[in-house]
């Protein structure tokens, strides 16, 4: 443990240990204050302000305050007590938008000048846009397959955006050599430790929204693992607070091309890697996979892959029983779920909160296959058919 004096995000002395730092500090009083407002509404992620490090920034989009919706046709398609924590209400359309809260809180506190960041997409939406909120310059790496929604969000956010040549392991390579060398900000979730601190208050909600049942499975894609060990960190420092009597177990599902935190936590063989149409969770080398899996190992958890196929299918289930247009990643957790009912991992009766985290609408070319085209009529009433 060390304290840093200025942003470093690679602890001096790892001598070749790899992962992301954790951020640790005292926090008792400022949790004391926190349990104080539980069961008040949450209007955003502010809410949870004294546990987090922003150093009295605030940014502000209105990230975080999403909804906890219950899924009655999955729930009695599958037998489980399904809900869905919605985060494609966030102001980018993702849940990014409540890492970039912090860490452009961060970077105002730091006096920084240029924030940068590596993505699959939608952290460099989310990333642009929030520094546009600040007035902060913004250069963005992606790989170059990235879905044009995801590219286009934040160049009209004003950001320069670099699609570079390989997957998103080449893309965060050139990002870490240019922020060294430019001294920019590297808000990257595979390098920035203060990414998590902002996600884990999806953690946090949870565990005020879900107080008074908790489920026993909360259902996660993994790319980075991020995300999970975020939210697995946000609800056990609720419990510890007594706002919630238990934790649940974590389900972490993986797509078939990007596999490795599923074969590092059950010790299967590490698989090659391939593609996957999920580009949010298309991560060959996920620098969080040691905390992935210690969230995942500390929850009695379990890890499920699923094919594109799948993916695709869970999608437009999602969006045919539920009114939810989640994109790939976001429908992975679906697809998860039914394998680990089938499977046995999920009992009937269990209750399970998935984590639809980004909206469909960044990548419509997914969804093209999955749906039949529009209907050309002539200008005539008659020819208008009844609903199948």
């Amino acid at each position: 443990m060390f304290v840093p004096a200025d942003e470093r995000l690679v602890c001096p002395d790892h001598d070749g240990v790899g992962g992301i730092l954790d951020v640790q500090y005292d926090q008792s009083g400022a949790r004391e204050a926190v349990a104080a407002g539980v069961g008040e509404g949450i209007d955003d992620l502010w809410k949870y302000a004294p546990l987090l490090p922003t150093d009295g920034h605030a940014v502000d989009l209105g990230a975080g305050g999403t909804p906890l919706l219950d899924a009655p046709t999955l729930s009695r398609e599958l037998g489980v007590t399904v809900r869905l924590k919605d985060e494609r209400g966030n102001p980018t359309g993702s849940i990014k938008d409540r890492a970039s809260a912090v860490l452009t809180s961060r970077a105002l506190a730091g006096d920084e000048s240029v924030l940068t960041c590596a993505s699959t997409g939608n952290a460099a939406a989310s990333l642009a846009g929030y520094a546009a909120r600040t007035g902060l310059d913004c250069c963005i790496f992606v790989p170059a397959d990235v879905p044009e929604g995801k590219a286009v969000q934040p160049l009209v956010y004003g950001a320069d955006v670099y699609a570079v040549d390989g997957d998103y392991d080449d893309a965060f390579s050139l990002c870490r050599r240019v922020a060294a060398n430019r001294e920019w900000y590297d808000c990257s979730a595979a390098v920035n430790p203060y990414a998590v601190e902002g996600l884990r208050t999806v953690g946090h909600e949870l565990a005020e929204q879900s107080r008074a049942s908790v489920p026993d499975w909360i259902v996660y894609p993994m790319g980075n693992g991020c995300g999970l060990a975020a939210t697995w960190k946000g609800f056990r420092e609720f419990a510890e607070l007594g706002i919630v009597e238990e934790c649940p177990r974590l389900l972490g599902v993986q797509a078939e091309g990007a596999t490795a935190i599923h074969d590092r936590f059950t010790g299967e063989r590490a698989r090659a890697g391939g593609e996957t149409q999920a580009d949010s969770i298309d991560v060959g080398h996920p620098h969080n996979a040691q905390k992935a899996c210690r969230a995942l190992e500390d929850s009695g958890g379990a890890t499920v892959v699923v094919s594109d196929r799948e993916i695709l299918d869970a999608e437009r289930t999602l969006g045919r029983t539920e009114g939810i247009y989640a994109e790939p990643a976001s429908a992975a957790t679906l697809a998860g779920l039914e394998s680990a009912v089938d499977a046995g991992t999920v009992a009937p009766g269990d209750s399970a909160t998935l984590v639809v985290t980004g909206t469909g609408l960044k990548d419509t070319a997914s969804a093209r296959d999955l749906v039949d085209g529009v209907d050309h009529v002539p200008d005539t009433p008659a020819a208008v058919p009844d609903p199948e």
